[in-house]
Order: C-alpha cells, then structure tokens, then sequence
C-alpha cells in the first residue's frame, strides 16, 4: 500500500490527556448550565472564557485567541449558525462544537455543513462534552501537523527541484520551457494526455523533471507515483504494476491495487524503463495503449486514466536492435521527448549549482556560507562529471561540512589531480613548451603552492611519491621539503 507523504496516522490507544495551555470559548446564555461547564472543564486544565451573546462572543475571539469554541445556537442577540458561518470563512478559525436542544436536528446538520467540528444534545453530559473537546483538540492538532508537514514536504521538493534545474545554459532553458510546454497538455477522457520520454545520462535530473511536468499543470493535486522498473522484484513485477486479487499467488492474502492503478487521475513515471523484462513491456503496451488494467488473478478489466512519463539512461533504439526493447512501446512511449543535457556541456550553469549547493547546506548545518577560491572554480569547470548534477550535490555538501564556513579550495573538492591546476595555468604558453619544460612548469608551480611539501604535492599531481622525487632530481628542482 503506497503512504503519502504528510499523512499522519491516529493512534487511538493514546489517553486523550489534554494541553494545560488549551483555551475554550463557551457561548451560551444559561448561566447554570455555562458555570457547570467552565468549572467541569476548569478543573480538568482548560482555560475557560464565558460569553453570553453573540456581541461578546465576537470581542472575546480577537483577543482570547480560543482553541474550541462550544456555541450554543439560541442567543439573545441572534442565532448561532451565524457566528458559525463567520468562522467557517476564517481558515484559521478554532473549531466548534454546537450545543443543540432537542427539536433543533435541522439547526445541527446545518451546523456540520457550515464545518462545526461535532455536537450535543442538550441537557449535555458533562463527562461526555469533556471527550469530545478532548477529541476535537487531538484532531486539530493532527491537522495541523499534516498541513505543516505537506507544506514543507511540497516546499523542499520544490526546492530541490528548482535546484537541479537551475541553469543559464541553452541546454537547460529550452528543458524548462518544453516541461511548462508539456504540463499544460492534459488531454480529455477521450484523448488522454500525450506520453514523455524523458532521456539523459544518470544524475541529469529526469525524475525531477518528471516531477515539475506533474506540478507544473492541472494535475498537481492528484498523485504522483514515481516506479523504479530496475528494482521491482523480478518475480513480483507484474503484481507491483498491475495489482492483483486475493490468493492471485502464495502470500497474496488480499486484493492489493497496482502502482499503475494507484496513479489513477495523476501521473505514473516509469523510471529506468529500459530495464523492464520484454514480458512486462508487452503488458505495459497494452495499458498504455487500452487505457485499462488488469490485476493479476483477476477477469476485470479496471479503466484508468493517468499520464505515463517514462525516463531513461540508456540507449533503447540500440536496445531494439539488439532484441532488448520492444519498438512498438518505443514508438509509444516516444510521442514526446524531453532531453536533459549532461552537466559538462552546461558551461557556467556549474558555478550556479555549485553556489547554491553550498549555500544550502550551510543552512541546513547553520554553518557560514563559504565561498570558492578561483582554483577550486576552475576545477569545477574542468571536471568531466559522469555523475552530473547528482554527483555535484554531494560533493558540495561533503566540501562544505569539511570546510567549516572557510572558502572552499581545490583540495577540499576531492577531485582527480588532474582537475586541479593553479589558476594560472591558462595563461601558460604550453603549446610553445616542450614535454619536458611543461613537466617541470607544473611541479615548480604545485610544489610552490604546497610550500614544497612533496607528498602533498605527489598527492595533487597524481603520482607517487618516489615518482615525483626521481622528477625532482630530473628536473633540478632542489628547494622541495622532505615531509
């Protein structure tokens, strides 16, 4: 069964102990049932406010600030529903119990389509009326836990997605505009929203992209169910995508609904869909295509519709060649494709990410913000990143908790020597150098910048240090250190 992200579940078997700090609004112009009240709900730790009329009631809800209002709806000065109705407007209004007398069922079922939280019937049971704004507190504070925990499950994913697609580059700008572009196309229930193929190199973001083309349009209030193909077990894959019935196989114990199902009025991304058995693939096919799924064990055909975004790293026409894919879900699933460019042809977009990397991990750690000196820039720009945009956040994020709010260098990064050269290193005429004069440029230049320390300077070189020794003595480099 798939969890959602901010739901909070309720456990029943906790005491309904209250909070000392919790204050309650009674409404009601009965004086003895309304002094049996706050004494009742006093004595049980309740901070009690008394207003007898709607007027007093409105002045006590700016200044009390009450977690629960108890309303009674027959007051001096008009009806209760009307408060009610005014409170149902304000989002952060406490909620209400109404306190009906008998006769009065329509008044109540008004009250509950005006969103009171419960009600009694008077004459009220104290110890009942206890319970209940016990309970009504617990679920409001479960409420706002779960409005709390979607909104910052929503806001970091934003970030983290605004992040990974962050960028000046051509590549990334026409990225960012084909997503918009795409996530406006939603279909209708007879032609349904166009497949996306999203294609790069691992660590280029496609599931982010996916992600932003389901929040970015209509469907972003319906869910998003994000399927790894490559780690579905091989025996439990059709079960996983399809569902299945009770007793469909050994351990089914009851009906389950499938990933595809569970996407129902969403979008469901088929990550890594290249590594999807062709069995599977066939099957797939003819969800896409039908708009139906069928779990396993079962006759039924159940319609969904939903939007299928696929996502790979590899190569599917080779694969097709090769009697790994199938062409007919290639051609399917390839309606519209969404290419992400590899980090090492987004030019100055490393510098961006790299800064924002660093300036998000220093918040998360309450660390300065460290800066980059100009050879650690360089490095970064010099460096190949096989595992692109994934691989630069966590190297950022390593540099930064080494660094401790100091600038970040070149020996912080942890990148291949190779990568790391003095700043200088540009303006060198290499090309009028012979082999052996550029050798011994950069070892005088790193031993200069490592204060002639020689295992430091083997260790940025990327050799040994008996190698660089021989190469000193080559060279007729003496002013290195013995360490």
């Amino acid at each position: 069964m798939l969890s959602n992200p901010g739901t909070i579940d309720v456990d029943e078997t906790l005491p309904p102990a209250p909070s000392t700090a919790a204050r309650l609004l009674l409404v009601e112009d009965e004086a003895l049932f309304a002094r049996a009240v706050t004494r009742r709900l006093g004595s049980a730790g309740y901070a009690c406010q008394h207003a007898t009329t709607l007027l007093q009631a409105r002045e006590a809800l700016g200044g009390f600030a009450p977690d629960v209002v108890l309303l009674d709806l027959r007051l001096p000065d008009g009806h209760g529903l009307d408060l009610l109705a005014e409170l149902n407007g304000d989002n952060r209004a406490a909620p209400v119990v109404v306190l009906t007398a008998y006769g009065e069922v329509e008044d109540a079922v008004r009250a509950m389509k005006l969103g009171a939280a419960d009600y009694l019937k008077k004459p009220v049971d104290l110890e009942e009326l206890q319970l209940v704004v016990e309970r009504v507190l617990r679920t409001a504070g479960l409420r706002q836990k779960v409005d709390y925990s979607r909104s910052r499950e929503s806001h970091h994913s934003q970030v983290s997605e605004n992040a990974l697609l962050l960028g000046d580059s051509p590549a990334m700008r026409a990225a960012r505009e084909q997503v918009v572009a795409l996530a406006g196309l939603t279909g209708s229930s007879l032609a349904p929203p166009p497949t996306v193929l999203i294609v790069g190199e691992t660590g280029t973001g496609k599931d982010v992209a996916a992600r932003l083309l389901h929040r970015a349009g209509p469907l972003q209030d319906r869910p998003f169910v994000q399927i790894d193909c490559a780690s579905l077990p091989r025996e439990l894959i059709e079960a996983e995508l399809f569902g299945h019935e009770k007793g469909a196989y050994t351990g089914a114990q009851g009906a389950r609904a499938g990933l595809l199902e569970a996407a129902e009025g969403g979008t469901a991304f088929l990550d890594e869909i290249g590594e999807l058995p062709l069995d599977m693939q066939a099957k797939l096919l003819n969800v896409i295509e039908r708009r139906v799924v069928r779990r396993v064990g079962s006759v039924r055909e159940r319609p969904i519709a939903a939007r299928f975004v696929a996502g790979t790293n590899r190569d599917l026409p080779a694969m097709i060649a090769a009697g790994q894919f199938r062409a007919d879900l290639y051609y399917r699933l390839n309606v519209v494709t969404l290419t992400m460019p590899p980090l090492r042809e987004r030019g100055n977009d490393v510098t961006l990410l790299a800064r924002h990397f660093a300036a998000q991990t220093a918040r998360r750690y309450a660390l300065d913000e460290p800066g980059f000196d100009p050879v650690a820039l360089s490095a970064l720009q010099r460096y190949h990143w096989p595992g692109n945009v994934r691989e630069l956040k966590h190297l950022i994020e390593r540099a930064v908790l080494l660094c401790q709010g100091r600038d970040i260098g070149a020996a912080d990064l942890g990148l291949p020597s190779a990568t790391i050269v003095s700043a200088d290193a540009a303006a060198v005429p290499f090309a009028s150098m012979t082999l052996d004069e550029a050798e011994r440029w950069l070892i005088e230049r790193t031993l200069d910048r490592v204060r002639g320390n020689v295992s430091e300077a083997a260790r940025r070189l990327g050799v040994s240090r008996m190698t660089l020794r021989y190469r000193i003595e080559k060279h007729g480099l003496r002013g290195a250190v013995e360490d």
